[in-house]
């Protein structure tokens, strides 16, 4: 029987995924084939529009696990990815307890919420629509963002909303709330971070983080965060390209 993505992550597996944020699916085949735990489907920020994650989820989605980043935390974008088969979201800007039971209620299916319900590519276009009925809450990852200065402020409330999966920490983005802009290391944004991880470590909420190389990674793993996205597919084909020149150069 194959374990779920949700149950290996709620089990406190460690997880490696990267980020993929170009509209062609061959890039995400090419990823899947490394051999990466999940994909992180980046819909909030460039190219990737819905059209671009189905070709997605259609070539790599049964191969290995793929949450989206939705653009916001709003019902449509969440219940048009889950339809299209997405393995779970990732909801930037979360900042306030109300925000994430919003977030649930969007996708989780009645009685536990008020996802609406559709024939999408999830339901096999409706030839499997009782069994993903049946199975979708308990299959589906609901993974929320901290990445402003509010949602540090307000993460105490936000990891004891009920339905929630895990927390996202987004340093970048919040270190410019802390008016830090790309000083992911200044105390001020360290200690920001440190608060957020006290309180969902108090709770047994598996933390999440990005990094743009291994080495940015491995001090949160050695801390207890077990879902870790690490680079993007620009950086991994732009690095090598300019490896591979300065050797012939």
């Amino acid at each position: 029987m194959t374990v779920s993505f949700r149950a290996r992550l709620k089990a406190g597996e460690t997880l490696i995924g990267t980020m993929v944020t170009i509209p062609t699916p061959s890039v995400a085949e090419i990823l899947a084939d490394v051999g990466f735990d999940w994909l992180f489907i980046d819909g909030e920020h460039g190219a990737l529009g819905t059209s671009d994650v189905l070709g997605i989820l259609q070539a790599v989605g049964d191969r290995v696990p793929c949450i989206v980043r939705v653009p916001a935390a709003e019902e449509s974008p969440i219940k048009r990815v889950l339809d299209l088969g997405a393995a779970g979201i990732i909801v930037p800007q979360t900042n306030t307890a109300e925000q994430v039971a919003d977030v649930v209620r969007y996708s989780r299916y009645a009685p536990i919420g008020a996802r609406g319900v559709g024939l999408g590519r999830a339901h096999g276009y409706g030839l499997r629509f009782q069994e993903y009925m049946d199975t979708a809450n308990e299959e589906v990852v609901v993974i929320v963002q901290a990445e402003h200065a509010d949602a540090v402020k307000n993460i105490e409330a936000m990891v004891a909303v009920p339905g929630i999966d895990a927390v996202l920490l987004g340093p970048y983005d919040l270190a410019a709330s802390l008016g830090k802009m790309g000083q992911i290391n200044d105390p001020v944004v360290t200690g920001a971070i440190d608060r957020v991880t006290a309180a969902c470590q108090k709770v047994n909420m598996p933390l999440g983080i990005f990094g743009v190389t291994a080495d940015a990674v491995r001090p949160p793993i050695e801390q207890g965060y077990t879902l870790i996205a690490v680079s993007v597919d620009t950086l991994f084909l732009g690095t090598a390209a300019k490896t591979m020149l300065s050797q012939l150069r």
